[in-house]
C-alpha cells in the first residue's frame, strides 16, 4: 500500500508528482530544489544558499513522512555547474552525517534555474 506524503512546510510538487511517497517501510521523496515554501520563489544566493534552502526542504518531507536525516539510505544530488561540488558538499555534510550512499552529477539545467537538487531515498524504523 502506497502513502502519499504532502507538508505545507515544503514546496508543493510543481508538476504531476508527490512531494513523496512511502512504499512498506521506506519513503522515496521527490527532488527538491531550493524554493522557498512561503514565497514560492528560488532562493536567493549562491549554491551554499541554494543548497540550504534544497536540504531543508528535504528536511521537511521527512519529517512529514516521520522520519529525518539519520533514515537516509541514498541520496541523488544534481548541480547545474560541477564547479560548485566542494561548496554543495560543506554544506550537504552537515545534514546527511550518517553518510549515507549518494550519486551527484552535473545536468545541463535544473527547474526555475536551480542551481541544485536533492533527492532522498528513507527507511522508517
Amino acid at each position: 500500500m502506497l502513502k502519499t506524503v504532502s507538508t505545507k512546510s515544503a514546496p508543493a510538487a510543481i508538476g504531476p508528482y508527490s512531494q513523496a511517497l512511502v512504499a512498506g517501510n521506506t519513503v522515496f521523496a521527490s527532488g527538491q530544489i531550493p524554493i522557498v515554501p512561503a514565497t514560492g520563489e528560488l532562493a536567493r544566493g549562491d549554491i551554499s544558499a541554494q543548497a540550504e534552502q534544497a536540504i531543508r526542504n528535504v528536511g521537511e518531507i521527512l519529517k512529514a513522512a516521520g522520519a529525518g536525516y539519520a533514515d537516509v539510505v541514498k541520496t541523488t544530488c544534481f548541480l547545474a555547474d560541477m564547479n560548485d561540488f566542494a561548496a554543495f558538499n560543506a554544506v550537504y555534510a552537515k545534514y546527511f552525517t550518517g553518510k549515507p550512499a549518494r550519486s551527484c552529477v552535473a545536468v545541463k539545467a535544473l527547474p526555475k534555474g536551480a542551481l541544485c537538487e536533492v533527492e532522498v531515498t528513507a527507511v522508517l524504523k
